[in-house]
């Protein structure tokens, strides 16, 4: 029964080792976000997928997350901000296309394609997240 004991305790000891360990951030990756984000402070770099890496930080005083591809590539960079600072056209075009909602939460997306609002907006217990562009046209479903 101890043996029993001690090889599960083992067994248990290695399986948490392997699955907690952190891969390594590619030198491509980490150089691609060192020149696009030089003020950066408190990275933390987890793995979005297997094309893709994602590091979370601090900029100016707020929190961003920012993707990249396995070359290095910028993919997207997204950070939260306050209903004060969406733009009049979004506001308008959510009012328009989804009157007794309210916005919980928004944030700004950019990619090389152009910046998106992305809202979080609920009534009652119906939850959804929308996209718009800047000039309140909306993007995807």
């Amino acid at each position: 029964m101890k043996k029993q004991t001690f090889f599960l305790g083992i067994i248990l000891l290695l399986s948490t080792t392997a699955f907690g360990q952190i891969k390594t951030v590619p030198v491509k990756v980490k150089t691609g976000f060192e020149q696009k984000f030089k003020e950066a402070k408190n990275i933390k770099w987890s793995r979005e997928n297997a094309k893709e890496w994602e590091a979370e930080f601090t900029l100016n005083g707020k929190s961003y997350s920012a993707n990249f591809n396995n070359d290095g590539n910028w993919l997207e960079t997204e950070h939260q901000i306050s209903l004060a600072e969406i733009p009049s056209s979004v506001k308008s075009a959510f009012e328009k296309d989804f009157p007794g909602f309210s916005i919980t939460e928004v944030d700004i997306s950019e990619t090389a394609h152009g910046i998106a609002y992305e809202l979080d907006i609920k009534k009652g217990a119906i939850k959804k997240e929308v996209s718009f562009d800047a000039t309140g046209k909306r993007i995807g479903k």
